[in-house]
């Protein structure tokens, strides 16, 4: 059975009162070209009372205190080839869409999706450059009353958790609110700027096919890791830790390279609490710029596909215990490759953790979602999300595009393993 969504209104949600104008300065991690894509996600809620119209009035009066997500990004008038952000209060794209069935029709979204992620998002802005808009929403309301947030922000404006903060602000006007709870601080000046290395060669993209697979790791795995990881190590580890071990070891078992051969794991961690370390963010929790740092972890291809899981959780740990130092050492402008430059080759692995940055906690009156869906970022890295399964579901799911075809099968038995 097929499901239809239609469109029916499409704008710009301006900010309800006066916001400054002008333009702002970008921190050099946003600015790192890599992060000029768009950031895209289903946002599943059970029940609204006209939630379109309540969550496009909240918008509105939250971009009074978020204007920068009403203003476009523009080259800087004064050259270098970097972006800023043009106070302009011109909007944030708005679409407000129906379904002609209920969520129950379509289980929820729970994946694989009954409809297209693509009728559930917003389309662009006509005649804009949809890189140049740092948000964009739509809200597709279903038969019965549910209702869900499809959301697209570009990574230059914000982080997850930054832009998770944004929402919340949304949803906490949309509860009757007077204002948000947490005071938005743009402070992109207080970003280490060290110093740029010589510019090499243009990048080289790959050009992989990766197909999408989801695997649910129950709570029971889980907690076996974690208490057998104390009782080895007299260490305790993450659900974070766990899931990326597995999934790295998966992967690296099911491309089967040359044992000798190094596969890597890169994940992105907040920095947040190491610049606060040195007063040079606000105590309170109100950045919302990017502040992460990509940690990476390395190890011959032989010794994570025969590994115990304990010893693959022990190198992911090792190498976030190196994060204060690494990062610190990135802000003194002390290192020979910029750990922000990126390398998408199919030895490596991305992974981004969305069980923390606040989208499970959105209430917009009506109950916080039932599962949150991002989507992998781009199609040439090889990605794996961790997020979880739709409440009242317990564990841990893991959304992956990773693989090709030709390990599609091998990886997802190696991932079933510790389902």
């Amino acid at each position: 059975m097929s499901f239809a969504v239609s469109r029916t209104s499409r704008s710009l949600v301006t900010p309800c009162g006066v916001t400054p104008t002008g333009s702002l300065g970008l921190s050099a991690i946003d600015r790192v070209p890599g992060l000029r894509h768009m950031v895209r996600s289903l946002h599943v809620f059970r029940h609204g009372r006209e939630p379109a119209r309540v969550i496009r009035e909240a918008l509105s009066k939250a971009l009074v205190k978020y204007y920068p997500f009403a203003g476009r990004f523009v080259d800087d008038p004064e050259g270098g080839g970097e972006v800023r952000v043009a106070c302009t209060g011109e909007g944030a794209w708005f679409v407000e869409a129906k379904a002609d069935c209920s969520l129950e029709d379509v289980k929820y979204l729970d994946l694989p999706l009954m409809i297209p992620d693509d009728a559930l998002l917003p389309k662009p802005c006509p005649g804009l450059n949809p890189l140049d808009l740092p948000l964009m929403l739509q809200v597709t309301e279903f038969v019965g009353g549910g209702f869900v947030v499809g959301l697209i922000s570009v990574h230059t404006i914000a982080d997850g958790l930054g832009v998770a903060q944004f929402i919340n602000a949304v949803a906490e006007i949309a509860r009757g609110l007077p204002k948000p709870t947490v005071e938005p601080a743009w402070s992109r000046e207080v970003i280490p700027n060290p110093p740029k290395l010589p510019p090499g060669g243009p990048p080289v993209f790959p050009s992989f096919k990766l197909l999408h697979a989801t695997v649910d790791l129950s709570p029971d795995h889980i907690d076996h890791v974690k208490s057998r990881h104390l009782e080895l190590t007299g260490q305790r580890c993450s659900t974070f830790d766990v899931a990326v071990a597995n999934l790295w070891q998966s992967r690296t078992r099911a491309i089967n390279l040359d044992p000798g051969v190094d596969v890597h794991v890169c994940f992105f961690a907040n920095t947040r609490h190491l610049l606060r370390q040195v007063v040079l963010l606000p105590p309170e929790d109100g950045y919302y710029g990017n502040c992460f740092y990509p940690v990476t972890a390395t190890a011959p291809s032989g010794r994570i596909a025969s590994a115990e899981l304990i010893d693959v959780v022990s190198i992911i740990r090792d190498a976030k215990s190196r994060l204060p130092g690494e990062f610190a050492k990135w802000a003194a402008g002390d290192f020979k490759d910029d750990p922000y430059e990126l390398s998408f080759t199919y030895d490596s692995l991305f992974v981004s953790d969305w069980t923390r940055l606040g989208f499970l906690d959105v209430d917009y009156g009506w109950g916080k979602p039932l599962h949150v869906i991002p989507f992998a970022y781009l199609d040439i890295m090889a990605v794996g999300i961790i997020g979880a399964p739709p409440a009242p579901q317990k564990g841990t799911r893991v959304m992956a595009q990773c693989v090709e075809k030709e390990h599609m099968q091998a990886f997802l038995e190696e991932m079933k393993g510790f389902a």
